[in-house]
């Protein structure tokens, strides 16, 4: 956890404000270093509005001692030990706390607190006027059936303590024989042959401006294999870099600064059988983004695609609204066609009519034929807050699942052109990017039909934060699955699952929550992993069968069996 979970906390906790005053430094100088340390630890998760995963920064410094805060920022697990009892009542509370930040000297910390203290909000984030304040009453049932997942391998350890190891997206290579890997956001390509992983590719031994803080928003995104890799050896990835002196190919408006690069390479493999691969590589597109927040954590080719189909061998690139709806005045980067920032981009990799002769533009993208130069003719879709995972059911259906703000998550059916509505949409409810967008408001009833598409599935937070990727079962494993779609939550690793033909389009399909055993023993991965945060994932691997991984413990589990509790 960064600074998202550190505030979380701390807007928790009610003193006064006549025994929270304490001094901030009001010097310029110093919440200007202030400024820089909360964009790079603090604001891909928090700004001074609108809640994100955690709450919005609105009084903290007025409602919290500051030599609290302090001690809690450079060792809230130390606390807990010591026995402190708000510190302990929110572990019990939330299950989670956030590692120590020894690493952070108290003058940083000074800096951090003095900027959020000169930049408080006003706005008090309290539902108002027809705002709903809960958008979802129904309560996610019981399926009535347990998971039974089985320990399967660990990954390398990246971290000294949780996450462990930044597993992030798991993908099979076909071909004449079927290999499974595995991405640690750290910068590490792993291949897992029976229970051993080993190095495939280790992106920090070619990226200089390789870029991994903060912890959410940048490293090692995403990868994908071409589907016609058994001739032409060439594997794709995107990777965070800290804004140097290299122009994005597409970049933000003249008077808008980007915060960061997302940057997408082709890796040209000598031998695919020799590990580490011995590569060639070739910087493919660069993207200007405006926060280190909601980047390119998505890369895919169709797998349902074959040798001769229009999709075949285009690469579908998800790319979040980098934090722009967050920040007062730039929810326009992300509403129009003229930008990339909450979009599904869709090129040729191996084409070369794009703006820099580095890859191609299918004519059969929706503005591949547009007039206007503005326009952004890589663009499949768009309205997205964060796509972080895009996965096809058997027959074909693209699904793009995009974490929420403050209250919606949801999964939406990839169509051309489409507009899913963010930031004037989250899930089927209105916000108002222009002012809170914290708050949801019912869908107007004059709005013109067709003009946004809305989620197959919803649900909001009361149930979970952030919504991973899911997949359709096609296994043999656990026969009883088969056309059920299961999906999790990343923040407490519940495990969801609906009926796969019931995601399509105009029909709002219903989830259930499965119970799990794991190793034989029946309990959730939060109550396992406390008190780190789960971040559970999901992977398909070898034939089809399906892996959950956690950040938390780098362990992967294989899904080998199904109960009925009833």
């Amino acid at each position: 956890m960064t600074c998202r979970a550190l505030v979380f906390f701390i807007l928790l906790i009610n003193l006064t404000p006549l025994e929270a005053q304490e001094k901030y430094s009001a010097d310029p100088g110093v919440i200007e270093k202030g400024k820089l340390l909360f964009e790079e630890y603090c604001s891909s998760c928090h700004n001074f509005s609108a809640k994100s995963i955690g709450p919005a920064l609105n009084n903290v410094t007025h409602e919290t001692r500051k030599s609290w805060l302090m001690e809690f920022i450079k060792n809230a697990p130390q606390m807990v030990e010591s026995g402190d009892e708000r510190s302990i009542r929110l572990f019990q509370e939330y299950q989670q706390i956030m590692p120590p930040f020894t690493f952070l000297e108290d003058e940083k910390v000074n800096a951090i607190l003095a900027f959020i203290n000169k930049n408080m909000s006003l706005q008090s984030g309290k539902p108002n006027g027809n705002s709903i304040e809960n958008p979802i009453p129904r309560s996610i049932p019981k399926s009535g059936e347990v998971l039974k997942l089985t320990y399967h391998s660990c990954a390398p350890p990246t971290g000294a303590q949780a996450p462990l190891a930044r597993i992030n997206k798991m993908s099979v290579l076909k071909g004449k024989k079927e290999r499974m890997f595995i991405v640690d956001l750290e910068g590490l390509l792993y291949e897992i042959a029976d229970t051993v992983w080993r190095v495939a590719l280790d992106m920090r031994l070619h990226i200089s401006n390789f870029l991994t803080r903060p912890g959410l928003g940048t490293g090692f995104g995403s990868f994908a294999f071409h589907p016609d890799f058994e001739n032409n050896h060439l594997l794709y990835t995107t990777h965070a870099e800290r804004v140097a002196d290299i122009p994005g190919d597409i970049q933000l408006p003249d008077s808008v600064k980007a915060g960061l690069q997302w940057v997408l390479t082709e890796w040209k493999i000598e031998d695919p059988y020799l590990l580490p691969f011995s590569v060639k590589k070739r910087e493919v597109l660069r993207i200007d983004l405006l926060t280190t927040s909601h980047g390119v954590q998505e890369i895919t080719f169709n797998p349902t695609a074959n040798k001769g189909d229009e999709d075949y061998g285009l690469l579908y690139i998800g790319v979040g609204d980098g934090g722009s709806a967050e920040k007062k005045g730039y929810y326009t980067l992300c509403s129009d066609n003229t930008m990339v920032s909450g979009s599904v981009l869709r090129i040729d990799p191996r084409g070369s009519n794009s703006r820099n002769r580095k890859y191609g533009i299918p004519d059969s993208n929706p503005y591949a034929q547009a007039d206007d130069p503005r326009i952004v003719k890589e663009l499949f879709c768009r309205g997205l807050r964060n796509p972080n995972r895009i996965t096809w059911t058997h027959d074909g259906l693209m699904l793009i699942h995009d974490i929420g703000q403050s209250n919606i998550e949801e999964i939406n059916i990839g169509v051309p052109s489409a507009d899913y509505g963010w930031p004037e949409r989250e899930g089927t409810f209105t916000v108002n990017p222009r002012g809170n967008i914290n708050l949801l408001y019912p869908l107007d009833k004059d709005e013109v039909p067709g003009h946004y598409s809305y989620p197959v599935l919803q649900y909001d937070h009361d149930e979970g934060k952030a919504i991973s990727g899911g997949f359709e079962y096609r296994g043999k494993a656990v026969p009883h699955l088969n056309g059920k779609f299961i999906f999790s939550d990343i923040t407490n690793g519940r495990i969801f699952m609906t009926d796969a033909n019931r995601l399509k389009p105009g029909f709002s399909a219903e989830p259930e929550e499965l119970e799990v055993e794991i190793d034989g023993v029946q309990i959730s991965f939060q109550n396992l992993l406390k008190p780190a945060k789960p971040d559970i994932r999901l992977g398909l691997g070898l034939d089809n069968e399906l892996y959950f991984f956690s950040k938390a413990n780098g362990k992967l589990y294989k899904v080998t069996g199904l109960s009925s509790t009833r």
